[in-house]
Formats: C-alpha cells, structure tokens, sequence
C-alpha cells in the first residue's frame, strides 16, 4: 500500500466559477487559476502523484503550458490517475496501484459546503473508481484569517493492483 498526501489553494475573485470535488457551488467568487481551480480534485490528484512518487501537478501540467488553460480538475485527475496506474478502469504499467480511500479537508468562509457534501463524495467516489463510503470531505473555515482564498488538502491510500 502507499499513502499520499496533497494540498492546494487558489485565491477566489469575483465573476469566476467555483469547483470543489467536481461540483459547481453557486458563490459570487470563483478560484484565480490557470485551470478550473478545483482545490479540492487538485489536492487529490497531488496525493496521487505523492503515493507513486511522481511529483505534483504542477510539475505535470505548468501553468506555462497553454495546453492546460481552463483544465477542468475531472480531467485533470483522470489524466494523473492513468499516469500514476491508478486509473479505475485501465492500467498499461507494470507495477499499477488502485485507490482505495479519499480523506479530504477543504478551507472555505463561504459559502457553506455542507450542502453540497454527498454530491462531491459521489463524484470523487466515481473518478477514482470506489464506494462514496471511502470518500471522506470534511468542511472547515478560516475563522476569518483568509476570507478570500480556498484550500484543500487530500489523503489517499492506494493498494497495489
């Protein structure tokens, strides 16, 4: 088994989208990023690349590379999941690993998460090919220290296939 962990934030402005965990959340703010700023698939995708010793994201898709403007972080951790041999659904590599649980924690002020909850454990659940049962998000604020920015952090637990 390996374990990986993962972190991401972006800076959240007014007149963009917001995307956690693959699920639009209606705000008036949205991520600043080179992709869709989906903090929270981002950091489970860095947690993949850390299980396999791959590096991280930013390594993998530089936000100086145009081919990675506007990546939606559903590709974006399809993409790293195939290329760690963690991809559900295929595997080419001869030593490829399966994940087998998500423990997240995004940081947020507003809006409140909890709503959209079990809708982000089952979309997490199926990119990674598992039960929402072994999807974990919990919701946390900043108490005010960092009311324009969104950060989440991932654990995975991947088992050799």
């Amino acid at each position: 088994m390996w374990i990986g962990y993962g972190e991401d934030a972006h800076r959240l402005e007014p007149g963009r989208k917001l995307m956690l965990g693959g699920v639009e959340i209606a705000s008036d703010r949205g991520a600043a990023a080179h992709s869709d700023g989906d903090a929270l698939l981002h950091a489970i995708a860095d947690a993949v690349l850390s299980a396999v010793g791959a590096g991280d994201i930013g390594e993998v898709f530089p936000d100086t590379d145009p081919r990675w403007a506007g990546l939606a972080g559903e590709e974006l951790l399809e993409r790293v999941l195939e290329l760690a041999g963690a991809h559900p659904l295929r595997c080419e590599r001869p030593r490829c690993g399966r994940v087998r649980q998500v423990r997240a924690v995004v940081t947020l002020d507003r809006p409140k998460l909890a709503p959209h909850r079990e809708a982000m454990r089952h979309r997490i659940a199926e990119l990674c090919g598992l039960e929402p049962a072994d999807v974990s998000v919990a919701f946390k604020t900043s108490e005010g220290l960092a009311p324009d920015h969104v950060q989440a952090r991932a654990l995975v637990v991947l088992e050799e296939a």
